[in-house]
């Protein structure tokens, strides 16, 4: 295949009960049915509260299922849980392998590898990491067999959360540990990862559209599809608008696209809190 199109959408945050979501999920929907990718990934939370509500779940599922194309999946941490980091509170819904099998047993593989127009994709569930699960150190296994398996194809890196936010030794701090894939398993992944030629690291997470390149790897960050969250909340980074992100991977290079779907509504996270306050009141 000399060519592969690739649509990258990420914490959508589906639920019945959030008709705005559902709505901007809608409007994801007709711009991929329009411009049939070969694939698209959602990088995590794909429910608004996965571990709680299955159904969130069983929504989210139904939506990607009906779109005209094939789709793969990777956790959140509205999907699974979120890991443990070295400073900072304990996560209030910490990942567990009861929450990850859910996901499974759902959505589908956390993690996964194919090759196509010259190069090697993987995807990680980065949740786990960190964690002292069993399946950490199986994903770890897992891992090291597909890149000694990559053959020097160039490799594109899906995962929920960014490595880091400027370079590989950032420093933990209390107050932003849980936006990245937390110490020290990032160290060990990225040992890993220095040994192949790894061009793009594709992510989602942060609620913010951001591109850069650190040493010879591309840093995607995509934008939620479905709601933002105000600087009074989190610090600016990138650029704070829904959307989603477009790729074009030729046999070594690939174009990034990154697009607002017609239609799609700047949601605002204090909004829909107050909505659910609403909700629980009446």
């Amino acid at each position: 295949m000399p060519e592969f199109r690739l649509t990258q959408v990420s914490d959508t945050h589906l639920a019945r009960r959030h008709a705005s979501l559902t709505d901007n999920f809608h409007r994801v929907s007709e711009r991929i049915d329009r411009h049939r990718p070969d694939l698209v990934v959602n990088t995590g939370d794909l429910a608004f509260d996965g571990p709680n509500s299955r159904d969130d779940l069983d929504f989210a599922k139904a939506l990607h299922e009906a779109l005209p194309v094939p789709c793969r999946y990777l956790p959140g941490n509205h999907d699974i849980g979120d890991n443990p980091t070295a400073v900072g509170s304990p996560p209030s819904q910490p990942v567990t392998d009861t929450h990850r099998r859910q996901f499974r047993s759902v959505i589908g593989e956390d993690r996964w590898q194919f090759e196509a127009a010259g190069w090697c994709f993987i995807g990680l569930n980065s949740l786990v990491m960190n964690s002292g699960l069993g399946c950490e150190a199986e994903q770890f296994d897992w891992l090291a067999s597909e890149l000694s398996r990559a053959s020097r194809k160039p490799i594109a890196l899906f995962l929920h959360k960014p490595l880091f936010l400027e370079a590989p030794d950032d420093p933990e701090l209390p107050e932003t540990a849980i936006r990245y894939v937390p110490q020290p398993a990032r160290q060990r992944l990225i040992e890993m990862l220095d040994a192949v030629d790894l061009r793009l690291i594709a992510s989602g997470h942060v609620h913010q559209f951001r591109d850069f390149t650190y040493r010879r790897s591309r840093h995607i960050w995509a934008p939620s599809a479905g709601f933002v969250i105000s600087d009074a909340r989190q610090q600016r980074i990138g650029l704070k608008h829904v959307g989603l992100v477009e790729y074009r991977f030729r046999p070594d290079s690939v174009e990034v696209r990154h697009v607002r779907a017609p239609g799609q509504v700047d949601v605002d996270l204090d909004s829909l809190l107050s909505e659910m306050e609403r909700r629980d009141e009446s």
